[in-house]
Formats: structure tokens, sequence, C-alpha cells
């Protein structure tokens, strides 16, 4: 959902034959060029930095918060997004049985039409899936199948995604791996290096024209044995190594145009002890030698108070510290509450306030956050029920 994003005939028919399949059959219009957003034209990232210079700091704070509480109570999800926060992340407890009421949800979520928070959702597919209806195709088989189904899978995926509301998709995989004993193996849509790259590139082509993907988790799972949800992963591998290897997917990624990049809990102890998620190293890595310029996320803050490590176990510590190291907007699930995305703004906050978090990186995060609620707020494409849609075969 990068700022050159465009239709396409084949992405469009594509869309049309996942969306006249599903039990409530839609049709994306394509928009003509009278539809192109003003924002885009003028720029969002200038006008987004506009924006957040007349922004206190508590704003800029909440905006590069992504929030989360459980449940599916429109009303009430709607009150906690009157905090601010640049966005919210939907799992499966406020998924509703419906497509109709997870549209309303939503569209609940967001405050402001013209400047709509960022509502991600997980849907890679497969092992990980949160939405009702993804029968397509996913990782597991995906990765023993032509580049082309990849495409047609995440065309069908997106639809399904955009079609519900949602703007950003934490669902493409650049971790690989050939250990079928591995924990990112099943969700990895590649066993090698170029076998991973040309799938992320292909599903993110496609998912690009309906919404923000994302690629995860930088700078790579694959390398780092073990469960990033209950402990902190590492590897030994060099820059070197991991140049020719790992980096590879998430290059293809940022050249097809992903709109984010998550990083994971993972420890390269030769390139930095610490998690990726708080190095600054790292974050420079992406932005100077991958050139990605885009929106970085971090992985589910909640992982690293579960990994068990004394160092991590303070979690609105974690919030500032992640902001510092170069990350655009943070995330924390589990172990939250609704009262944890506040308090982890008050604390970046009162970080820039004490002068330990420089304003100047904090006014950088929520600019580029800005910049992408912008854009989402252009809505490239009309969702509508489509009464003579013929079944596709």
């Amino acid at each position: 959902m990068r700022w050159h994003r465009g239709w396409t005939a084949g992405v469009l028919v594509a869309a049309a034959a996942v969306l006249c399949a599903a039990p409530a059959a839609y049709a994306a219009r394509a928009p003509t060029v009278a539809d192109s957003s003003a924002a885009v034209r003028s720029g969002p990232s200038s006008r987004a930095a506009d924006m957040v210079a007349q922004m206190s700091v508590a704003q800029q704070a909440a905006s590069v918060v992504m929030g989360h509480v459980s449940g599916t109570d429109a009303g009430a999800l709607r009150a906690y997004m009157e905090s601010g926060f640049g966005g919210f992340i939907l799992m499966g407890a406020n998924i509703p049985a419906t497509e109709a009421e997870l549209q309303a949800l939503t569209a609940a979520l967001t405050i402001d039409p013209a400047l709509p928070p960022l509502i991600a959702v997980d849907q890679e597919g497969g092992l990980v899936s949160r939405l009702l209806g993804d029968d397509f195709a996913a990782s597991t088989t995906l990765k023993g199948r032509p580049v082309a189904d990849t495409s047609a899978a995440f065309a069908a995926r997106g639809s399904l995604v955009a079609r519900a509301g949602i703007t950003v998709n934490f669902g493409t995989i650049a971790d690989f791996t050939s250990d079928s004993s591995s924990f990112i193996h099943g969700r990895a849509l590649g066993t090698d290096p170029a076998s991973s790259a040309e799938r992320v590139a292909a599903a993110t082509t496609v998912q690009e024209q309906f919404l923000g993907s994302t690629l995860k988790h930088f700078p790579g799972h694959g390398a780092a044995p073990g469960d990033s949800h209950s402990a902190i992963p590492s590897t030994t591998i060099g820059l070197e190594e991991w140049r020719a290897s790992e980096a590879l997917p998430f290059a293809a990624g940022i050249d097809a145009g992903a709109s984010l990049v998550m990083f994971g809990h993972l420890s390269y102890t030769s390139v930095d002890p610490a998690p990726a998620s708080l190095s600054p190293t790292w974050h420079r890595i992406l932005r100077e030698e991958l050139g990605f310029d885009g929106v970085t996320v971090t992985d589910d803050l909640g992982m690293l108070l579960s990994s068990g490590d004394p160092a991590y176990s303070d979690p609105i510590a974690n919030g500032v510290a992640a902001v510092a190291a170069g990350n655009d907007l943070v995330l924390m699930i589990a172990g939250s509450d609704a009262g944890t995305a506040g308090q982890m703004a008050a604390g970046i906050a009162a970080a820039v306030d004490a002068g330990t978090l420089p304003a100047e990186r904090l006014a950088e995060a929520a600019t580029r956050v800005m910049a992408l609620r912008l854009e989402s707020s252009a809505q490239p494409a009309q969702w509508t029920v489509c009464a003579d849609c013929e079944p596709a075969g």
C-alpha cells in the first residue's frame, strides 16, 4: 500500500473471481482518475509531517501505539480507540460470527473517517488465520507449488482482509527454513532464500493492491531456532552470511513495495546480542542496506515478558526502548489489558519529556505511521454486493 499503489486488471479479475465464489459476493470497483486521493498526489509524507508537527508529545506517543483489547462489542472498542491510538490489532476474540458484523466492528474503530487508524490482523492463512472464509492455499502447500499459486492465494486473501475494513495484514512470512521441525517451517513460504524470495515478492505485490502488507519476522526467524513467543531465539551467524541468506526474502518484499516490516524478538549475537526488535543496529541495516522507508513495527512486546528474561520484565520500558531503537509502531498483546496501550503511550511521552527518548525520533515514527494512515483514508476501492457475478469455477 505504498504511495505508488495502483490497481491492475489481473488483480481485479482475480479478486472478482474470489469474491464471487464467497457466500456473500462482492465486487471491487477500481478508482477512476477522479477518485485519486489528493493526499496521495500531494505526498502523504509531507502532509503527515505537517500534521505531526501540530500534535502534542502525548498525541504523537499515542499515535505510534497499536492497541488491543478482546471482545466484539463495537461500542466498547470505539470508546477504547477514542484515546487516539494509531492502530488496533484484531485477534481471534475480536472476530464476530459474520462478515457484516466484522465490517461494522472495523467501522466502529475509526473515530475520524478522514484519518482512520491502522486496523491490522495476522492473516497468513493456514496455521495462522483469524478471519472466517479463508480456505485459500497457504504456506503449508504454497512452498511446493508454482509461484503463480502464491499470487492467486494472496490476491484472494488480500481481498478478504480488505473487504472486512482491515487496512494492514501482518500476513507475509519472509522467514525460511528447510528444517521441518522448526517452529517457523509450517508458516514459511519457502525452504531456501531463492524460493522464499520469489513467493514473498509475489504475495507482497498482490496484497499491496488492497492493503498494507507486512514482512516478518526481521531479520529472519529461520536462522534462529526456537519459538519467540516463549523465548528469545538466537543465532551466531554473522552479517555477511545473513546478507547472502536471510536478507534475500526481505529485500525481495521491500522491492515489491511492502508497506511494513515487523521486527522479531530474535538475537543475532554476532551482530547485536539484543533482540532485533530493540536493536538500533538492525534498524539501521534495514533502512540503509535494504533501503526500506516504510513503517517498522514490533512483534508483540508481550512476548518479551513471556521470555522470562528479567531484562525485559517492564513492558513500558520495552515500548520506550523499541521506539528508541527505530520502531515506528509498537504493540503489545500478551499480558496486556485495557489500560496497557495508554500506559505505553504515557511512558513514551514521559521519556521524551525526560530527554531519554529524542523528540525527533518520536516525530519521525509518528510521521511514518501518519503517512500510512493518510493513504488508508484514500479508500482506493469500494466493496459492494455483486448480485450478477457468476460463481468462480
